[in-house]
């Protein structure tokens, strides 16, 4: 079998570097570069991506050793259809650590070409380290990685404005632009730097906060020998995502301009204000998962594509998208509906098997953030409080019992969590369990008790699904 790189595949392309990528992972090359590819491709834009690794260990290697090539296979289901496509992935020019040659990393910011700055270091990796005092070595922190890199710039084009950077984050914390900007202004203040460097980052710079959405698996390791026998290469880099893609930027004309990812019909989206696409995604995707596990769990169901086709599971996770859960958002109706339909498909994939088990990690924070705000706000505005979402709750509640027809639930969440829940379940009556837990405001940031007739109807449906439990149980 061939191994990859550009003469084997006979790839020619010599775009300018216009992007400079801190993350090599399997999101990023599956996402983020896939996207630029087809911008050559499709719309123009002549550019290629320069990889840098964020930390120490990493596969830049691997990239250089196949020259930036990798292909990304997308399998999924579109218009409800079983849709594969394969594309070979060739903007991406090569890769640098960083730590193995530091002045080689700042040298990429004298290119004159560049325009863009993209990243994805892991939630965790928009942070300052008072531990880096200088730029005499490189940072351990990514903010400090990129103050160095953009000060080197500064400096060697004298400040001009027409030489700063459209730098946008990929990193799931809310307002990520923002926190990234406000970290390296924090080490411009902590190194001493000018204040006209200061100004520059400020006025020069767009620090784009983003929405990504896309599942993106990785490399297949399953079947890798076989997807290498269908590609008639060697890669070791294969990228596995599904079709469906959002990349919604909160970005100035300028960027867009530059950026024209609508020659392309990518579902990519420039906007004023990204409040309301993270509202639909965290209410509806992710609110959707964290109602579907209880419900669906308890019903002897493990996947997130066996609970979207069971009869009876579906159709409560339809309700409380379609019923309950758009009716609480902003956005225009037909554009909620069409990104229902989509999370659906995406949860019947055949090709990704997601496990309900996994999803079910630290629930009770997760029904915090992603479904009580669609309760409160239904409540709101219908004056009642909607039946899916409450039935979520009570299964919820019953979940963190740890038990189910005499079988053991593994439940993934603080000791604290576990220890309240292990408690709760001692009381007399499964009502007292229910306003032991909805009374919590540790969980919930309020007494939930206090919302009027929600424990009422909390209590009736953990009763019905005790009933079941006990009917199966005497089935049994």
């Amino acid at each position: 079998m061939k191994p990859l790189n550009r003469q084997t595949a006979s790839v020619e392309t010599n775009y300018p570097v216009k992007v400079l990528q801190f993350g090599e992972g399997n999101f990023l090359r599956g996402f983020v570069d896939w996207i630029i590819d087809t911008l050559n491709e499709k719309a123009g834009f002549n550019g290629s991506v320069k990889i840098i690794q964020p930390i120490e260990r990493g596969i830049v290697h691997l990239l250089n050793q196949q020259e930036g090539l990798y292909h990304v296979l997308l399998n999924g289901i579109q218009g409800g259809k079983e849709t594969q496509e394969t594309r070979l992935i060739t903007c991406v020019s090569g890769a640098l650590n960083p730590y193995d040659d530091y002045t080689a990393f700042l040298q990429l910011a004298e290119n004159k070409d560049l325009e863009f700055i993209i990243s994805n270091t892991t939630e965790a990796g928009i942070a300052f380290e008072e531990a880096d005092q200088n730029m005499e070595t490189l940072p351990s922190s990514f903010p400090g990685k990129l103050t160095s890199l953009l000060y080197h710039r500064f400096t060697h084009f004298k400040g001009a404005a027409d030489k700063g950077l459209a730098i946008i984050p990929c990193e799931l914390i809310e307002k990520n632009g923002e926190a990234l900007r406000q970290a390296v202004l924090q080490y411009v203040k902590h190194w001493g730097l000018p204040q006209a460097f200061s100004t520059w980052i400020e006025e020069s710079n767009s620090f784009c906060n983003t929405l990504v959405d896309r599942i993106v698996p990785g490399f297949p390791k399953e079947n890798i020998q076989e997807i290498q026998q269908e590609l008639g290469y060697e890669d070791n880099l294969v990228v596995k995502a599904e079709p469906f893609h959002l990349w919604v930027i909160e970005a100035p004309e300028a960027v867009k301009a530059a950026f024209p990812t609508e020659k392309a019909n990518l579902q990519v989206k420039f906007v004023q204000n990204l409040t309301p696409y993270r509202s639909r995604k965290v209410r509806i995707l992710n609110g959707a998962h964290t109602a579907m596990v209880p419900v669906a769990y308890l019903q002897g169901l493990r996947t997130v594509r066996e609970a979207v086709e069971d009869p009876q599971t579906g159709a409560f996770i339809r309700e409380a998208v379609f019923e309950e859960i758009i009716p609480t958002l902003d956005l225009p109706e037909e554009e909620l509906h069409q990104f229902a339909k989509d999370v659906i498909e995406r949860f019947q994939n055949p090709f990704i098997r997601h496990e309900l088990i996994s999803i079910a990690l630290n629930s009770i924070s997760k029904y915090k953030v992603r479904v009580l705000p669609s309760v409160l706000e239904y409540k709101k505005r219908k004056e009642q409080l909607p039946e899916q979402l409450l039935k979520a709750l009570a299964a919820l509640i019953l979940f963190y019992r740890g038990e189910w027809q005499g079988e053991r639930i593994p439940l993934n969440d603080s000791a604290e969590i576990l220890s309240f829940f292990e408690q709760a379940w001692q009381k007399e009556v499964p009502a007292e369990t229910v306003k032991t837990v909805l009374s919590n405001t540790d969980f919930w940031d309020q007494d939930l008790t206090q919302v009027e007739g929600l424990a009422d109807k909390v209590t009736a449906q953990v009763a019905l699904l005790l009933q079941s439990e006990q009917e199966n149980l005497k089935l049994a």
